[in-house]
């Protein structure tokens, strides 16, 4: 009996110190967030990295939680960000927000996390469904993709409705276009392809494809596919649909050096220098994600995935794992001649 009573004696004790340390961590006074980019030089990435920089500073001083951002750059290599995630585990991280290098390939990160029970909030480049259903501390932030190519091809829609001049230029009946494409295997660049031509003919908009390339999301892969597309169709072109702000950026460079007015690009994104094309009336139109509720997103549900907190409501999650950041069509303001 003296044996069990000491037995009962010392298990209410650990119950006790269990208790003592989940109450500990429940008043953490710090968190360190762990976040690996694909490449800091994409030019959204880099305006989000500068939003969450801000939104850390902004919940510092809200919650009175001190927060650290370990930020480091993959260079396009996901061993690489496999390698810092690893760092990041070592260091004692909180979470773990990860910008994947590659989506179909993110089993890596979940299965250190999940060794580690460090909740990931994945952003921008979505995992695949599996991946995402391994475990219940695997979140994701982002856009709806399809939502987003049908926003930019509405745009143009609307726009021919109005004024159908504007976007036929020729005034032949047929509006020729050319695509410039994201990275094959983003999902993104995918959907982003299909559903922007999609809503175009749905919108009984009379388009014909000259042609289109994969530019990778980058603005002087663009560019140089685009001078070689005027070179090859002059006087022919009279829409360029991008899959990015960078890319259609390229485009009315390469527009730019060879003298070529008048044609309409559209993009997405609203980067810093998409809204300054946009402005000044070399770039048509963009779709911009809200930045800001993206970011905060990103932060919010990461200090409470640290700290054991429900997710915040101000942010509902989709099927509990997913929180899709709302997007507005941007467009020039096309005044009318005096």
């Amino acid at each position: 009996m003296r044996r069990v009573k000491i037995l009962a004696l010392v298990l209410t004790c650990m119950f006790l110190v269990s208790c003592q340390g989940v109450r500990k961590d429940e008043e953490k006074t710090s968190l360190r967030i762990g976040i690996s980019l694909y490449r800091g030089d994409d030019t959204f990435i880099n305006n989000i990295r500068s939003i969450l920089e801000d939104k850390a500073k902004e919940y510092e001083l809200e919650k009175g939680i001190k927060v650290t951002l370990d930020i480091q750059d993959a260079k396009g290599s996901q061993n690489t960000q496999n390698t810092q995630v690893e760092r990041f585990i070592s260091l004692d991280c909180d979470v773990l927000c990860i910008n994947l290098v590659d989506r179909m390939d993110a089993s890596v990160i979940i299965d250190q996390a999940m060794t580690a029970k460090v909740p990931v909030i994945f952003f921008n480049r979505q995992p695949v469904e599996e991946d995402m259903n391994r475990w219940d501390q695997l979140y994701y932030v982002g856009v709806d993709a399809k939502e987003t190519a049908i926003l930019q091809g509405q745009m143009v829609v609307d726009l021919y409705k109005e004024k159908p001049e504007m976007v036929d230029l020729n005034g032949d009946g047929v509006v020729r276009y050319v695509m410039l494409e994201g990275e094959t295997s983003h999902q993104d660049s995918l959907i982003r392809t299909e559903w922007s031509v999609k809503t175009l003919k749905d919108g009984r908009v009379p388009i014909e494809k000259i042609t289109g390339g994969i530019a990778n999301w980058e603005r002087s892969q663009a560019s140089a596919m685009m001078e070689q597309w005027l070179a090859a169709y002059p006087d022919t072109i009279e829409l360029v649909i991008s899959n990015n702000d960078d890319m259609a950026l390229g485009a009315i460079d390469a527009m730019e050096r060879a003298q070529v007015t008048g044609v309409n690009v559209i993009g997405i994104d609203g980067t810093t220098p998409g809204l300054e094309a946009l402005e000044n009336g070399k770039l048509l139109g963009t779709v911009s994600a809200n930045k800001e509720l993206y970011a905060s997103a990103i932060v919010e549900l990461a200090a409470s995935c640290a700290l054991g907190q429900e997710t915040p409501a101000e942010y509902p999650l989709t099927d509990g794992n997913y929180y899709w950041t709302p997007q507005e069509i941007l467009i020039h303001e096309i005044k009318e001649n005096p």
